[in-house]
Parts: C-alpha cells; sequence; structure tokens
C-alpha cells in the first residue's frame, strides 16, 4: 500500500515526504549538507538527529517560528522548516 504524499519546505525548498514521517526523517530525505543536518553546534560542528526521541536535543530546527524537535514532530503539508545551519 503507498502512503499519500505531503510537501513542506525546508530551508525555502520543497520536500515531499510521506504523510505521517517525522521531520527528523524529512531532513534526512531533503539530505541537507549531505547528512540530514538539522543545527550547528556553538563550535561550529554539524548536527543531525541522534537518539530519535527528544533526549539528545541534536535535531532543534524552527518549524512555522517555533523551535521544535524535529524528531518528536511529525511533517504537516505546507510546514516551513528552518534548519539552525
Amino acid at each position: 500500500m503507498k502512503h499519500a504524499s505531503i510537501v513542506l519546505q525546508i530551508d525555502g525548498k520543497p520536500v515531499a515526504v510521506s504523510a505521517g514521517s517525522s521531520v527528523a526523517a524529512a531532513l534526512r530525505i531533503a539530505d541537507v549538507a549531505g547528512l540530514g543536518v538539522a543545527r550547528r553546534s556553538v563550535s561550529g560542528e554539524l548536527r543531525a538527529p541522534f537518539c530519535g526521541m527528544g533526549i539528545c536535543q541534536e535535531c532543534r530546527v524552527t518549524i512555522d517560528g517555533a523551535r521544535r524537535l524535529a524528531c518528536q514532530t511529525a511533517c504537516v503539508a505546507g510546514m516551513q522548516v528552518e534548519t539552525l545551519t
């Protein structure tokens, strides 16, 4: 069975994902910077989702103007995601 597809924006670029996907999965699908990167550390290193359950907080992004965890947020059609890179 094929799942419906939705489109959201990641750093201004359209990304199509299966309905119900997490924003962390969408980052990987979009392959932002080749790693599914969500942000930069204070020392400038690229950081990507790690634990997948919200503990590590490596997947912090801005979603529709609010800071959120990508691994804990389901994609919604038209959602605007900004990585912190």
